[in-house]
């Protein structure tokens, strides 16, 4: 697995029942179809997409999320930078978790936050994320699972849950 494949696995989730494309993966990741197709075929090795590579499979999915995203795909915390909030930071858990202070970011020149930087599971997810506001948002998610607190962990899970079944 590389981390480009939870992008993917998220991004199929969101589609639902909707008819998609290698193509329009491709396009609205930012990366490409060869990249889109060996995601794919990684992720059915794994068990977390269905043999046909079109239907992720939900509970395993999540299984992988929430036990296995912050040890497979760590992160630390960097330096203070400009960026895009994440994690706890990015709703929707900055609903719950007010904070003006241990707040994460994407490092991003155009961001409009300062924080501790943490890097994106994939280079190119900030301008997919920029494009889609649901898959920010699981993004942000994982990257609480990823980076968070117990608390912050336990809320992402919750909203995981909520949001991929």
């Amino acid at each position: 697995m590389r981390p480009l494949d939870i992008v993917v696995l998220l991004k199929i989730t969101i589609q639902g029942k909707k008819d998609w494309q290698f193509t329009d993966l491709s396009r609205e990741l930012y990366i490409s179809q060869s990249e889109i197709s060996e995601s794919l075929n990684r992720s059915s090795i794994a068990r977390l997409i269905s043999p046909d590579r079109r239907k992720v499979l939900k509970n395993s999915f999540l299984e992988f999320l929430i036990y296995g995203l912050k040890y497979v795909f760590p992160v630390r915390p960097g330096s203070m930078a400009r960026g895009i909030p994440t994690a706890h930071s990015a709703k929707p858990l900055s609903d719950v978790f007010k904070s003006n202070t241990d707040l994460f970011v994407w490092e991003y020149d155009e961001g409009s936050v300062r924080g501790q930087s943490i890097q994106p599971l994939y280079p190119k997810a900030i301008k997919a994320a920029k494009d889609d506001s649901v898959l920010y948002e699981l993004l942000a998610l994982a990257d609480a699972i990823r980076v968070g607190s117990t608390r912050e962990f336990s809320a992402a899970v919750k909203e995981l849950k909520k949001r991929i079944k």
